[in-house]
């Protein structure tokens, strides 16, 4: 069974979710709020807290017209082009050690997904544990080969890519030396709706890569959608997360709140300990309710030799009495003893 270490955490079918607190720009640009975020993730149970690694400059160009504008209406982002989305969100690496060693202190791990291959360099320096490919950087093939040379865990997301480009992903990332994959599915829309989300990929693509650990980037509201995710054999969660939505910032319409994050925690966990085995008979913990099945009682007094009637014998709560399969073949039987009200009928009682 395959199963992957992040830290001091196991990742993999047998173990519960791993839960990953996504900060993306929700720090607002504050080192304070960054701090305090991570403490708020580590309090909610999150396992691990990842940021995103670029710059304005090594993402993209300072450009106007075409695709460097966000001119979609409904975008979170409407109005700006995409140097100056980068500028707003991205994370400056000098904070990124301090953040690091908080997250250790408190006891999470701590990772984060470069956009370029200087930020590998970078985070290398950091020795994170693990690497997240977004969605937008599957397909950066340059990328790819050096996160896997570092030999350590990547997550991807594939959200934005065909099935044919997932696979070749997933190629190049082995060939140059990645072993321990998971594969998240996502949605890169933000925020994501649950029509749109499609969980029932999830068991596909555990069929398609089997030696990989499939999870969810979620981007919907509530967890709901990560409950079912569980459900259907993903082990890794990914979450946007913030302290107030009301406080704004980048990302903080589809970001989770801390109480919303400890409910993820908790009820994915739960989902996942209700899965459990297959069970087609009782189980040890349901024999002491058995006593509360209906079977055959005796409600009125009866005399030795008096027939079984349905005015003296009845279906009822507990269940230490006949069953109520033999009822029928009761009725006009004689009774071989006298028998008190509120007796469970048994065989011993009626006469041969």
């Amino acid at each position: 069974m395959i199963e992957i270490k992040i830290g001091a955490n196991m990742v993999g079918p047998q173990h519960k979710p791993f839960i990953i607190a996504e900060m993306s720009g929700n720090h607002n640009q504050s080192l304070e709020r960054a701090l305090s975020l991570v403490k708020a993730a580590a309090d909610s149970g999150a396992h691990a807290l990842k940021l995103q690694t670029y710059t304005a400059d090594t993402i993209t160009i300072n450009h106007r017209g075409g695709l460097f504008d966000i001119t979609d209406p409904k975008s979170l982002w409407y109005s700006k082009n995409l140097y100056e989305l980068y500028q707003e969100a991205y994370t400056p690496w000098e904070w990124h050690r301090e953040i690091f060693e908080y997250a250790n202190t408190l006891g999470m791990v701590a990772f984060s997904s470069p956009f370029d291959e200087t930020a590998v360099d970078f985070l290398e320096s950091l020795n994170v544990p693990a690497y997240k490919i977004a969605s937008f950087e599957s397909g950066h093939h340059p990328l790819l080969k050096k996160i896997a040379r570092t030999g350590k865990p990547v997550i991807m997301s594939s959200g934005t890519s065909t099935l044919d480009e997932l696979y070749e992903s997933v190629r190049i990332l082995k060939q140059h030396g990645c072993k321990e994959l998971v594969i998240l599915k996502c949605t890169s829309t933000y925020p994501a709706t649950p029509e749109n989300t499609n969980l029932l990929t999830i068991p596909v693509l555990q069929e398609i890569f089997p030696d990989c650990i499939i999870g969810l980037s979620d981007h919907t509201m509530g967890v709901g959608a990560s409950v079912a995710a569980v459900a259907l054999g993903a082990r890794v969660i990914e979450k946007h997360f913030t302290l107030r939505r009301v406080d704004g910032g980048v990302d903080s319409a589809f970001s989770m709140e801390p109480e919303e994050l400890r409910a993820l925690v908790i009820e994915t966990e739960r989902a996942f300990q209700a899965l459990g085995a297959v069970q087609l008979d009782t189980q040890k913990a349901e024999e002491k309710s058995r006593q509360f099945r209906r079977s055959i009682y005796v409600v009125k007094d009866i005399r030795k030799g008096e027939p079984f009637t349905p005015e003296n014998i009845r279906i009822i709560r507990p269940g230490d009495g006949l069953h109520s399969r033999h009822y029928e073949n009761l009725i006009n039987r004689e009774s071989g003893l006298d028998i008190p009200k509120g007796t469970p009928l048994s065989w011993n009682l009626i006469k041969k």
